[in-house]
């Protein structure tokens, strides 16, 4: 479903990718690890056409995402990805229902059509009675609940995440790697995951090891 081609990126004088080649079918979870500053965020975040590499191309199906304008690729990015990070970036000002809703407005989806898909999200969720919580009425592992229902209310064809459990306690983190299996196995989801979590990245459909820049 998606393919790198040759990636390579610089900052400054400092090489961070090295020519990663690399292909994520639909349905798995792959899961990124290594070393601190070894080019896990990095190749995500081009993945994730949040940056673009210095040479290489990024294929999503047959679309080549380096041959897209801005606007495009703003459109495609809000449409066809999900992204869940550390620190979850709710809203402070608004409730979980209206957190979730929110990519789906920018997608100019109907007030109604949007909150019902957020609701049956957080539902799937176990997030039915939080619903018209806000972020500081939420544990942690509720905010990144909610963070994921947000990141999946367009249908994405992917979830990308950086360290999506990295700030939770052992309970919650566990409950988080089982609802992402949970999410592969019953909604049919893809995720690349930036890990340091050897126990999850272990039950991932394959793992990616990532060193000086290159795939090992």
């Amino acid at each position: 479903m998606i393919k790198a081609r040759n990636i390579h990126k610089s900052f400054g004088n400092l090489r961070v990718l090295k020519g990663i080649d690399l292909e994520i079918p639909e349905k798995k979870i792959y899961s990124i690890v290594g070393a601190s500053g070894a080019g896990k965020t990095t190749l995500l975040q081009i993945l994730g056409t949040l940056s673009k590499p210095d040479s290489g191309d990024i294929y999503f199906g047959d679309k080549k995402i380096s041959a897209m304008s801005e606007k495009e690729l703003a459109a495609f990015r809000n449409r066809e990805i999900g992204f869940v990070f550390q620190f979850h970036h709710l809203l402070p000002e608004f409730t979980a229902l209206e957190n979730v809703c929110i990519p789906a407005f920018i997608a100019k989806e109907p007030k109604a059509k949007a909150e019902a898909k957020a609701k049956e999200l957080l539902d799937f969720l176990g997030l039915s009675e939080r619903m018209e919580h806000k972020p500081s009425e939420l544990s942690g592992g509720e905010k990144q609940r909610v963070a994921m229902a947000r990141a999946l209310i367009n249908d994405p064809s992917v979830i990308m995440a950086d360290e999506p459990s990295g700030n939770l306690d052992s309970s919650n983190r566990d409950e988080l790697h089982d609802l992402l299996f949970k999410l592969r196995d019953e909604l049919g989801q893809t995720f690349i995951i930036v890990t340091h979590d050897d126990h999850f990245a272990e039950r991932s459909d394959r793992i990616i090891h990532i060193k000086d820049g290159v795939i090992e």
